[in-house]
């Protein structure tokens, strides 16, 4: 898997917004209501699209140089990069709810020591686990 990845995206322009869509990702489109949105949904979007490839064992293809698309008048190309790493860790941390039972006098003192169960829970299972940092 790559870090980065830079793909080409075509703005197009209408009175209500900008659609983006990407050639060499099929499926893969966004919007905005101006240029600064358009680009962070684009990356987004693209970051998506992509680690779900990567989840599914796709091929993820090569990107096709901006001077080989051809666009009209009310659409532009423009390349999109993204850092996978930084995607990967947001759309990988998923959280789940556990129910517990602990003795009711032991909650009472954590309560009025206003620890946080989710907090301490994470980190005694990474110490019992072994773990220091999710790797994917």
């Amino acid at each position: 898997m790559k870090e980065t990845y830079i793909y080409p995206a075509i703005f197009d322009y209408a009175s209500d917004g900008i659609s983006v869509s990407f050639p060499d990702l099929p499926g893969c489109f966004t919007c905005g209501d101006n240029e600064e949105e358009a680009v962070r949904n684009a990356k987004e979007a693209m970051a998506l699209h992509i680690s779900g490839m990567e989840d599914d064992g796709d091929v993820i293809p090569e990107p096709t140089p901006i001077s080989k698309i051809k666009v009209e008048d009310n659409q532009i190309v423009v390349p999109i990069e993204v850092w996978m790493p930084y995607y990967r860790s947001g759309i990988k941390t998923v959280y789940v709810k556990k129910t517990l039972t602990i003795p009711s006098w032991l909650n009472s003192v954590a309560e009025r020591s206003k620890i946080n169960f989710s907090q301490v829970l994470q980190e005694a299972l990474k110490e019992k686990l072994g773990i220091r940092e999710y790797k994917q």
